[in-house]
């Protein structure tokens, strides 16, 4: 079964185009419709648990699949599929950057930061129809979005996500959420070896912070920032960029130019989005950078969701019913808006759209993307290019 899991994701890993949204689609496709491992009802509630959880939600719904289908050596065999083509591709192009000379092909490089700008654009207006769509919630969306602008660091953001899932339990009910049936779904996990993976997860969030300032060593460092980000991300994929880039770039781990280059480059390939982790460890000044600063930073990031998936499934048809608990994420989507608001003006607007050209360059990227259903790869293919040309 393992071997099973492992090929299926593969595949799935070297043809899922199109972001977590799409994902989502191929997987009910391949299990759902062609190999009937879940009815449809079934598979509804497990996206719905993943949607709760911060991390990346469709390598999420792999993790889970993977582990009701072959157990925890299944979970892992899933994300490793899924995962890792894009991974590899991505170590390779941050390698390929870092003795890149991006100063002497600017066109190259601004055609890939303006595919961002439209790659993010199209993001944020597809989660404002879902999470800000009354006066309520967009305001949430706004206030978030001043705030990070006005005081722009990682904790203001955890900040600015706890405190609307406050303001969510207070002002919200849960009739705005859609409803959700309560199909109870096995889990062959224990309930206690949930609680502790749960509370490893806490440990590791809390104390590893501590001993990279501790230690002053990189690798740990490294580990801990990105253990943090993936545990911190709701809202899907797109969401990291705000989280890595004022976690990497502040410091002169990477240039911002590299990190915008490197975020156009991810949407050129398939599977999720996480994976521009492995860009950045890669594409760092530091040591170990390559092969070794990607995987360990890939690891990192995805290390939050194997934990907390595995550990939450046991709990989930008790936790799913939690009414504070469905208040407060209404709360926290709609803040997760106006953080991607905040890093689509700052730093991606202001470093990619710098006069007329290059704004009506992004609205034609955005339209290819969201009008005409083109795959990212191509606008990415199609940014490159009339960057170089112009």
């Amino acid at each position: 079964m393992i071997t099973e899991v492992l090929f299926i994701f593969l595949r799935l890993g070297l043809t899922s185009f199109g972001g977590p949204v799409a994902h989502i689609g191929y997987f009910r496709q391949e299990f759902v419709e062609k190999r009937k491992w879940f009815d449809s009802e079934s598979y509804t509630d497990l996206v719905a648990l993943c949607q709760f959880l911060p991390g990346p939600s469709s390598s999420q719904v792999g993790m889970a699949i993977g582990l009701m289908r072959a157990g925890a050596a299944g979970a892992v065999a899933a994300w490793l599929g899924f995962t890792l083509p894009s991974a590899i591709a991505l170590i390779a192009l941050g390698l390929g950057i870092s003795v890149f000379d991006l100063t002497a092909h600017t066109g190259l490089l601004h055609g890939l930061k303006m595919v961002a700008a439209a790659v993010v654009a199209q993001a944020i207006w597809g989660m404002t129809k879902s999470h800000c769509a009354d006066i309520k919630r967009a305001l949430i969306g706004m206030l978030a979005a001043v705030a990070v602008l006005l005081i722009p660091s990682s904790l203001n953001q955890v900040a600015v996500i706890l405190a609307s899932a406050v303001v969510g339990i207070l002002v919200f009910s849960t009739q705005q959420r859609n409803h959700l049936k309560h199909i109870h779904i096995h889990i062959p996990v224990k309930r206690s070896t949930g609680l502790i993976l749960l509370s490893l997860f806490g440990l590791l969030l809390l104390t590893l912070p501590i001993f990279a300032s501790q230690t002053k060593s990189y690798p740990i460092d490294l580990f801990a920032k990105f253990f943090q980000t993936g545990s911190m991300v709701f809202g899907g994929g797109h969401v990291v960029l705000p989280l890595l880039q004022s976690q990497v770039v502040p410091i002169g781990w990477i240039s911002n130019d590299t990190f915008l280059a490197g975020y156009g480059l991810t949407q050129a390939v398939p599977g999720p989005l996480f994976t521009f982790a492995a860009f950045i460890g890669a594409a760092s000044n530091q040591s170990p950078s390559g092969w070794m600063g990607g995987g360990l930073a890939v690891v990192a990031i995805f290390l939050p969701s194997f934990l907390m998936v595995i550990g939450i499934m046991p709990f989930w048809d008790k936790f799913r019913a939690n009414t504070t608990i469905q208040k407060s994420m209404i709360g926290v989507n709609a803040a997760v808006v106006g953080i991607l608001l905040a890093a689509f003006y700052n730093p991606i607007w202001m470093s990619a759209v710098l006069g007329p050209q290059d704004f009506a360059l992004v609205v034609l990227f955005y339209l290819m993307l969201q009008l005409w259903k083109l795959p990212p790869w191509l606008v990415v293919i199609a940014g490159a290019g009339l960057g170089l040309f112009l």
